[in-house]
C-alpha cells in the first residue's frame, strides 16, 4: 500500500496510527532559516476523538486509512446494534452504540445517514442535518404567546428533548438541527 510523505499530506486525509484510523485536521510546512525544513501535522483519532501533533521530516511517511464515508438509510434498532442498508446494494451493517454517538437520539427510521466505515464496519454515524419528528409531550401554549421571549421544553418522538417556543403544542412535526439540537420551524 502507498504511504503519505511529508509534502502529500492534506487537510481532511484519512491515516492509520498505532491501528486506530485517524483524519487530519491541519498541516503546516514550516521551512526554517537553518536546517532541514518539516511539516507540523495535527490529526484526530475518529474514534476516541482525542487530537495529536506530529512534527515530520522528509524521511518519515504515513499510513493511509481503509476509511470511507457512504450514504446509508437507517432501518432500525434491536437493542443492541443499530442496522443500516445501503441504498444500492441493500447491504446491511450493524453499528454498535460506540458508533451512533449523538445520531441515536434524532433517527426514528428511514432517514439516510453518513456512515464513516472501517474495513468494512461502521466506525461513526452521522445524522442528517435536519429531521422531522413530531412532539410527544410538552406544555401547552396559551392565547398570545408568540415567538419572541423564552421557549419551553418539549419532548419527541424519538425521546430527545428540545426547546421550542411557546406557541408550539403537542402533537405538531417539527424541524430540528441536529447538529446543534435546536428548534428550526414548524412542519405543515
Amino acid at each position: 500500500m502507498a504511504s503519505y510523505g511529508m509534502n502529500d499530506v492534506k487537510n481532511g486525509m484519512k491515516i492509520i496510527v498505532n491501528n486506530e484510523p485517524c483524519v487530519i485536521t491541519d498541516t503546516e510546512y514550516v521551512k526554517p532559516g537553518k536546517g532541514q525544513a518539516f511539516t507540523r501535522v495535527r490529526y484526530r483519532f475518529i474514534k476516541s476523538g482525542r487530537v495529536v501533533e506530529l512534527t515530520m521530516k522528509a524521511t518519515d511517511a504515513l499510513e493511509p486509512a481503509d476509511v470511507m464515508d457512504t450514504d446509508m438509510e437507517y432501518l432500525y434498532s434491536d437493542g443492541e446494534f443499530w442496522h443500516f442498508m445501503h441504498p444500492e446494494t441493500h447491504e446491511q451493517v450493524g453499528a454498535e452504540a460506540g458508533a451512533m454517538t449523538e445520531a441515536s437520539k434524532w433517527l426514528k427510521g428511514n432517514e439516510i445517514c453518513v456512515v464513516t466505515l472501517w474495513n468494512g464496519a461502521p466506525l461513526i454515524v452521522a445524522a442528517p442535518n435536519f429531521v422531522e419528528l413530531e412532539i410527544a409531550e410538552t406544555d401547552p401554549g396559551v392565547r398570545g404567546d408568540t415567538s419572541g421571549g423564552g421557549g419551553k421544553p418539549a419532548k419527541l418522538e424519538t425521546g430527545a428533548t428540545v426547546r421550542v417556543p411557546l406557541f408550539v403544542s403537542q402533537g405538531e412535526k417539527i424541524r430540528v438541527d441536529t447538529r446543534t439540537g435546536e428548534y428550526v420551524s414548524r412542519v405543515k
